[in-house]
């Protein structure tokens, strides 16, 4: 026997289910019992109507159909004037059948003359209202949603009941519904304690209730915590919330199985619209009923009466309409669905209202079954959210960071870099702000002194991403971001503020291509993990690295043996051991920056793919083994600027396919003959040297395009500079010219020219002649203009185009 207990039990179980009922879904209920109601009584009527038709024969027929005495009547008024057509039958007419030959005329009209709608409407009816009852709870309890959403229920009331949501919900809007009452009080504490005020004290409860809270379904905070129990509690929801998204948010079966069940609704109202009007008109009260039995009854034709006819079709005009009904919420419900994704449930405004910022959005099946939530009551998605969210003070702050940093703020912070993309540069801040994920432009992140810093699984909204910079700061990437870097980051640059490790999520990046280091420790220090990280970076073809260190890490000479470029600035600490540099055989690029060398090693020498060498900032005194470069085939540009050079060896001229040269920031005081037998240089740079004059023979240098020798003493310039007809660049300021020889007029190509800080007292009107110069790469004192021509000067004005 059912006790009441467990009556009561089943039908909490079921009135549970409201909640993911929206006002559709109980419009449907109501309707539906109006249809069964129809249904019911029409099928009452008919099977309690003992003679639903009822049939009398017919004795005159006329105009082939069963004539009733007006219609005789008429047809004898209208043929009485006519002699010769003969008068019609007595009007009179007598029934005299037995009564089991009407019951039998009257079964076989209504099985063969009665039509199958008004036969068979109360069953329709019932047939369309079952369809459509099975549809409204198909998803309730069919076996692949009914135990997710059975189970969401529970944790659901559980969320809504529990003593931690409403203390956590309380304090946020006490926050901000009191924020300037208790600031108004820490002024009056500073003022009578004369001690400074906890600015924090807005964040306590108050013991006192706020107005407005209990309509928003929140009680007034107070100064308890919550006890051991409700803790416990509490923590098993959030498992068991996390295990519930973890099984629901990754499938749609819900949102299919409830799509399906409201189309079939629209198809179904459809068909029914489109064939029951129609088919109702053959309900109609007379039916002419010919059958032939004239061989038992004397008749062939019989007139019946549908006795169910009228009260039917009120029935079924009520039908119809209770159908457009149903139909015109169906399809409403079906817009609802597909107006905007329901796949997706956003918490952004609940971000926006409260401290909980953490709050992740959902997905799928989860995402869905909140959106019918939110149909019966909002308030239950709030309070469900609180245990979607990492309680900690980080993510309190989080809110108030969205919230400083909006979409305008940020877009007003992208700038075009050197390298013309577009940069999002952030510095100093709490954390990264949400609204850097709606930047889809952003093609390079630079981080800088944010000292937590964790990249969510948004960042993959940045389609255009493709470089990061993080400067001081630690960065924690989730999975979700992290496969999105892995497939679309490039450029990854990582400065330190402590020697530590790199991070192990550097390694997963797959498809980088360039990796700045900076602060790192790469030597003995790193860990056996790291230099199996390193060999993961298989298309990693730059590798920069910023540390003080005595040797080249061997991670990178054995593990990156594809390495294309290498750069190593080891901040003025002595590089002592470079043998190891003979096994990078694929290297093309090589700088070695303040690295405090004395001599070029000799391991470089074995380097025969080397395009481009730098050994800046060194303690370079002379440069003797140049003379073994000549085996570098491959060598094109040699930069030995910012040491101590005294001079250039004679063997400097065997460097036959040398392009570059920078000579920069050294000690020179003259250029040896055979500098100029390297024909193929188009950069030449001597700035800041001791230099007093430049040889006749730099006019075999028919390839020179850029040639800068400011800040030396150089008194004259040889005619055969001017042979140079490549020359773009010429760079002569800061030196001890007297005056500037006609024949720059020759120099057709030229583009840009310095002569600042000389001693020139007119410039030559032949510069007309450099048709490509312009007046903003023209850089001189503004008064040596005046002694151009008019005619030049006007040109150069007349073009402020910038180099």
């Amino acid at each position: 026997m059912i006790t009441l207990t467990e009556l009561k039990c089943l039908a909490d179980a079921q009135s549970s289910y409201h909640i993911l009922k929206p006002w559709w879904d109980v419009f449907w209920y109501y309707i539906t019992l109006i249809m069964l109601l129809v249904a019911v009584l029409a099928g009452a009527l008919q099977l309690t109507q003992s003679r639903v038709l009822c049939c009398l024969p017919c004795k005159v027929e006329f105009d082939n159909h069963c004539a009733v005495p007006w219609d005789i009547l008429k047809a004898s008024v209208n043929t009485s004037s006519d002699p010769g057509t003969p008068l019609p039958l007595p009007l009179r007419i007598q029934n005299d059948l037995h009564r089991q030959q009407y019951s039998y005329i009257d079964a076989v009209c209504y099985e063969k003359q009665l039509h199958w709608f008004a036969k068979f409407f109360p069953y329709l009816v019932l047939l369309h209202t079952l369809i459509f009852a099975a549809c409204s709870n198909f998803w309730l309890h069919y076996p692949s949603t009914s135990s997710r959403l059975e189970h969401f229920v529970a944790i659901l009331h559980k969320c809504f009941d529990s003593p931690w949501t409403t203390r956590a919900l309380s304090e946020t809007v006490a926050e901000q519904s009191v924020r300037p009452l208790t600031l108004s009080k820490s002024k009056v504490l500073l003022s009578s304690s004369g001690c400074p005020a906890d600015v924090d004290s807005s964040k306590q409860s108050l013991p006192y209730p706020q107005p407005g809270l209990e309509s928003a379904g929140i009680e007034s905070p107070t100064s308890s915590v919550l006890d051991k129990k409700e803790g416990e509690q509490a923590k098993a929801i959030f498992e068991k919330v996390k295990r519930f998204r973890m099984h629901v948010e990754q499938k749609d079966i819900i949102y299919r199985v409830y799509l399906k069940q409201i189309i079939v609704k629209v198809i179904l109202f459809v068909l029914i619209i489109t064939y029951v009007p129609y088919f109702l008109t053959y309900i109609t009260l007379e039916i002419d009923c010919s059958v032939d039995v004239q061989a038992f009854t004397g008749y062939k034709r019989y007139q019946c009466v549908y006795s169910l006819a009228e009260i039917f079709k009120v029935l079924a005009s009520f039908y119809v309409i209770l159908v457009i009904l149903y139909g015109l919420t169906s399809s409403y419900s079906l817009w609802w669905m597909l107006r905007s994704s329901l796949k997706q449930y956003s918490f952004e405004a609940l971000r926006e209202k409260s401290n909980y910022s953490d709050i992740p959005d959902v997905k799928n099946d989860f995402a869905f079954i909140l959106h019918l939530a939110d149909q019966y009551d909002p308030l239950y998605s709030k309070r469900f959210s609180i245990f979607l969210s990492e309680v900690s003070e980080n993510k309190l702050k989080q809110i108030n960071l969205n919230n400083e940093w909006t979409v305008e703020k940020l877009k007003s912070k992208l700038v075009k870099n050197s390298q013309d993309k577009i940069e999002l540069h952030l510095f100093m801040l709490n954390g990264l702000p949400d609204n850097v994920f709606e930047l889809t432009e952003i093609e390079v992140l630079s981080l800088e002194l944010i000292p937590e810093v964790k990249l969510p699984s948004a960042v993959s909204q940045l389609v255009n991403l493709k470089e990061l910079h993080v400067y001081h700061s630690s960065l924690v990437v989730d999975h979700p971001a992290l496969a999105f870097l892995e497939e679309n980051l490039k450029i990854l640059r990582l400065k330190f503020t402590e020697m530590g490790k790199i991070p192990r999520w550097v390694f997963h990046l797959k498809n980088l291509k360039e990796l700045y280091l900076s602060g790192c420790v790469l030597p003995e220090q790193v860990s056996t993990m790291q230099l199996e990280g390193f060999q993961d970076l298989k298309n990693l073809r730059t590798l920069y690295l910023k540390s003080s260190i005595s040797r080249i890490p061997q991670v990178i000479t054995d593990l990156l043996p594809s390495l294309q470029k290498l750069s190593l600035d080891n901040e003025g600490s002595k590089l002592v051991v470079l043998n190891n540099l003979k096994k990078m055989v694929n290297l093309k690029s090589l700088e070695l920056i303040s690295c405090d060398l004395e001599r070029i090693p000799h391991s470089i020498f074995s380097l025969n793919n080397l395009h481009e060498l730098n050994l800046k900032e060194n303690n370079l005194k002379t440069v003797e083994e140049i003379i073994s470069f000549q085996h570098l085939q491959n060598l094109s540009c040699l930069k030995l600027w910012h040491n101590n050079i005294a001079y250039i060896p004679a063997q400097i001229g065997a460097l036959s396919n040398l392009e570059q040269l920078s000579l920069d920031h050294n000690n020179i005081e003259n250029l040896p003959l055979q500098l100029f037998l390297c024909t193929k240089l188009h950069y030449l740079d001597l700035s800041y040297n001791h230099l007093t004059f430049i040889p006749e023979e730099i006019q075999y240098l028919s390839n020179l395009q850029y040639f800068a020798v400011t800040n030396n003493n150089i008194e004259m310039l040889p005619d055969g500079l001017f042979q140079c007809k490549k020359l773009q660049c010429l760079l002569l300021g800061k030196n001890s010219l007297m005056s500037l020889s006609p024949h720059v007029g020759e120099l057709s190509n030229l583009t840009h020219l310095e002569l600042i800080g000389n001693y020139l007292e007119t410039l030559p009107p032949e510069l007309e002649g450099c048709q490509s110069l312009k007046r903003s790469c023209l850089i001189v004192e503004e008064n040596l203009l005046n002694t151009l021509p008019p005619p030049v000067t006007e040109r150069l004005q007349t073009c402020l185009d910038k180099c």
